[in-house]
């Protein structure tokens, strides 16, 4: 007999909680633009590994961002030469596995990319060195840069990567922000832990929303929504909640919109 179910885990985040009520819109829109960075990411280191295997020995790393004509943009910078550039892929905002265009000519650095790349090469080199054990390695699970410049801003943000066939991971993220000069100005664990999300429940239960519990931080965390947004076509649940003892973050997979409550409102709903 199968039976409804929400799995609850906790994460602790080391964000001081404010007393003001966390902008969901805020939260929601960098967390798809995250969201977008990683599916294009995906869909072009897909089709790079299979279509120009001659190519993969010279890769230096890869990133995406979004371009000032609306596109989504993913490329792959030699590691010989950071600022040339193998290959540069070019998606709708939402991008799809087909690519709209493939430009494996050698070429340079356009818009904004080789701050992009040089932000993205700091973070890799901070992973490496993790002076005073900053960041924290688990099995089955890889670290993802994501650099974001938008405006004046500029910064990583830091994924957990499941490696783990059938589960999600959410937690043991970071925010290194940066100058205008591309020097270090921040660094931020949003969480301390690692929870794991399988895709489905145990013993054929269906589960229906799965949740994690803040105990510092009021919201949930942009990178949150892009991991769970990335896996929302792989997993039973459609909803997941982050709670703190003074506010609610419900995110809709499906729908991908984000509410954000008291807890006092949300605990009235429920009578």
């Amino acid at each position: 007999m199968k039976h409804l179910s929400i799995i609850l885990l906790t994460v602790f985040s080391t964000i001081q909680a404010s007393g003001q009520k966390p902008d969901s819109e805020a939260l929601l829109k960098e967390g798809k633009q995250l969201y977008r960075l990683e599916k294009a990411a995906w869909y072009s280191t897909d089709h790079f590994l299979a279509n120009f295997q001659d190519k993969r020995d010279s890769i230096g790393g890869y990133l995406s961002y979004h371009g000032t004509d609306g596109k989504v943009y993913s490329i792959f910078f030699s590691r010989f030469d950071n600022n040339r550039i193998l290959a540069r892929y070019q998606f709708d905002n939402n991008p799809t596995s087909t690519p709209n265009t493939v430009d494996i000519k050698l070429n340079s650095p356009i818009e904004n990319e080789a701050d992009l790349i040089s932000i993205r090469q700091d973070a890799m080199k901070m992973l490496s060195l993790n002076s005073n054990d900053f960041f924290t390695y688990y099995e089955n699970a890889s670290f993802n840069p994501i650099p974001l410049i938008d405006g004046k801003n500029r910064k990583v943000y830091i994924l957990t990567a499941s490696q783990k066939q059938g589960s999600v991971f959410i937690g043991n993220d970071y925010l290194l922000e940066y100058n205008s000069k591309n020097k270090l100005k921040g660094k931020t664990k949003l969480h301390n832990s690692l929870i794991e999300l399988p895709y489905k429940g145990p013993n054929e239960q269906k589960v229906v929303a799965t949740m994690h519990t803040h105990i510092l931080s009021n919201h949930i965390e942009p990178t949150d929504i892009c991991t769970l947004l990335l896996y929302k076509d792989y997993v039973d649940w459609s909803q997941h909640y982050a709670i703190n003892k003074d506010y609610i973050s419900i995110l809709d997979l499906e729908k991908e919109n984000l509410v954000i409550m008291t807890k006092k409102a949300f605990d009235e709903i429920r009578k």
